[in-house]
Parts: C-alpha cells; structure tokens; sequence
C-alpha cells in the first residue's frame, strides 16, 4: 500500500472511530429517554393502528391491507418516532439525535432494510415489527461500505450483508407489542363477533368470547366501528352492564380494578385496556383458588359448570 492510500485508510478509520462514539452517544440517548422501550413499542403498535384503521374499517390483520397500503408503515412509525421523542430534524438525515444525523429505516422483514445512496457512510436506527407475531426489534448501525451488499435496486439501494446484520447495536430485542386479541381468538368466534350488525351487540359479543385477555382500546374501536366506542364498553348501557346479569364483569385500566385482577390471578389492564372474566360466588368446592371479596361476599373465577349469577358490582374509580 502507497502512502498515499496508507493514509487515507488511516483517516477513515479514525472517521468510524469517530462514528463509533456517536453510535454511542445516540444510543445512550434513546435509551435514557425509554428504558424499557415502553414509548417505542407504543408508537410502532399506534403507527400500526393507524394504517388498519379499524375504527373505520373494520380490519385488524396484515394481510387485510391493500399493497399500496402496506408500503407506508415505515413512513408512519419514522414521523411518529419523531413526534414521540421530539427529535430534531436532521441535516442530511431523518433526524438529529444528541447532535448526530441519523436515518431511520424500517423493515417488514427482518434485517432487509433498504439503504439509500445517500445513506451510505451514516448511523442508521432499524426497525423491524409484526403485529402477528406481537413483536418489534431496534438497533443502530453505521452503514460502512463493506456492511452493504454490492448489489442494489434501481434506485441504488442496498442491503445489509451477513456482516452488517451481526454488527447492529440491538436496543431492543424481540420485545413485546400490545398485543391484538382478534387475531388470537378462533375463527368462529371472529365470525360470531362481526356477525352482527349493531357495534355495542359485537362489542358484547367479543367480552363474552374474549374472557380473561386483554384487549386494547384499537381493538375495541375495531370492533365498535363508532365514535363512542370506549362509552360501549364502561357507561350506561354498555357491554359491563349488559353481560353483568351473565356473571361477566370488565375490568377496566383503574387502580381498584387492577387489584380485583391481580387478586384473581388476571392480567392487569393497563392504559386503554379492558379484560372481562365469569364470576361465581366463592364455595367449599371450590377449592384453595384465588378470589376477590366485593360487595362483602367472596368472589372467584367461575368454572364452566358453575351456573350463571348476577355479578357483583366493581369498585368504586
């Protein structure tokens, strides 16, 4: 090697040494702003929600979505991200993370993110989800030359190689998405649910068939197909009053509901969640099960050959 080339390649590897330690800093960045990447994962689940649409469509699964649809997840979950984490706008980039230009790509498929000419050379933030499987990954990478397949697009672009793959820095990994409950339930019962015609009759369709799983606000607005759907759910009038002659009670995202479900053993509804569960007033028979006392009588989780009772009345929000 002549001096000359010597002392180029010693420049550019001061250059990514350089880079390695912005990698570092944007990392820290993200990671002090969402630790457990709670604000991540909701932004890819509500970016998801908005290209269903379910509250006017009615669809919840992938493959409802038309082609040209499909194309702009990632341009949805890029601006919401920013919006989430106020980033500012970069001078090359998407955006400008702790003063370092990065680009955001996201991939429906795992490590086949597309990377533009222009974003050769520059900190990438890869993103990867599936609402079926109910999962999202993120990473950094700097987009080196020999990190890129030597083969492109039409539009120049390129893709990791198996190198640039194994040289993401991964902030979050597999981590769980708010998951959709339509998409775990049976098929009879999807079919049994959208079989009517009124949005508070499918509502309470769903809290009957959906016992003990949480489902998420966007889901019942899938399912309502209405503008006051959440009223469907807790007012009057709504699915909790409707199927409490059943023994069906619906736990919504309050403190004092959150106890009577972990008394039970359920999960517990968090912000925009509701759960419903069967119950049955506690006896000997019964056994060493959890249960919950309201209205000054013992309540536990309801066997299927436990008749139907009144349910009791929740506590007090």
């Amino acid at each position: 090697m002549d001096h000359g080339a010597e002392a180029e390649q010693s420049q550019l590897w001061a250059a990514w040494t350089e880079h390695d330690s912005q990698l570092d800093a944007v990392a820290r960045k993200i990671l002090d702003e969402d630790p457990a990447g709670r604000r991540f994962a909701g932004t890819i689940r509500r970016s998801i929600d908005m290209l269903l649409d379910g509250q006017h469509t009615g669809r919840f699964r992938w493959d409802q979505l038309y082609k040209t649809e499909k194309i702009h997840l990632g341009t949805l979950i890029e601006i919401n991200l920013q919006r989430e984490f106020a980033f500012a706008d970069g001078e090359r980039m998407d955006y400008q993370i702790a003063g370092v230009d990065v680009d955001c790509k996201v991939s429906q498929k795992r490590g086949s993110w597309m990377v533009p000419p222009e974003a050769h050379g520059e900190l990438l933030l890869v993103v990867w989800a599936s609402g079926s499987e109910a999962k999202w990954c993120a990473g950094l990478v700097r987009a080196r030359p020999e990190l890129l397949n030597p083969g492109g697009n039409r539009d120049g672009k390129r893709t990791l190689n198996a190198a640039g793959k194994n040289s993401v820095r991964c902030l979050f990994k597999d981590a769980p998405l708010q998951d959709n409950v339509l998409l775990r339930l049976p098929p009879e019962d999807i079919t049994a649910i959208f079989s009517h015609k009124g949005g508070q009759r499918r509502l309470d369709e769903l809290f009957l068939r959906a016992q003990r799983r949480l489902v998420s606000r966007s889901v019942v607005a899938t399912v309502a197909m209405q503008e006051d759907y959440m009223r469907r759910v807790r007012g009057g009038g709504s699915s909790r009053t409707r199927l409490r002659p059943r023994g069906i009670v619906i736990l919504g995202d309050y403190s004092s509901h959150g106890e009577v479900a972990q008394r039970l053993g359920l999960a517990v509804p968090q912000a925009g969640e509701s759960l419903s569960a069967r119950l049955t007033r506690l006896r000997a028979d019964h056994g060493e099960v959890p249960w919950v006392d309201l209205d000054g009588v013992r309540w536990t989780l309801a066997l299927p050959e436990d008749p139907e009772e009144l349910a009791p009345n929740l506590p007090g929000i």
